[in-house]
């Protein structure tokens, strides 16, 4: 879902935001900071970029196949008032 080096990175970005008097207590912050991350980030539900690039496309051509699909139909519809 989230890529781990993002995580780590987020957490040393949020940790040299600290006091310079909580920095001593790297690893611990670090880790805590990771998992709270984490915890949020699943919560969210997020997807990731290349199932949204996957879904997308799927949409895409789904739609193209809708608009040939009412063409076919309005052509028919056409037709079948002329045959009236």
């Amino acid at each position: 879902m989230f890529d781990s080096k993002n995580l780590d990175d987020l957490a040393k970005s949020l940790f040299a935001s600290l006091p310079t008097s909580l920095q001593n207590f790297e690893k611990d912050i670090q880790q805590k900071f990771k998992e709270v991350l984490q915890t949020a980030f699943a919560r969210l539900d997020l997807v990731t970029r290349e199932e949204f690039d996957v879904q997308t496309k799927v949409l895409a051509r789904t739609r193209e196949k809708l608009d040939d699909l009412q063409r076919q139909l309005e052509t028919l519809q056409s037709k079948n008032k002329v045959d009236k």
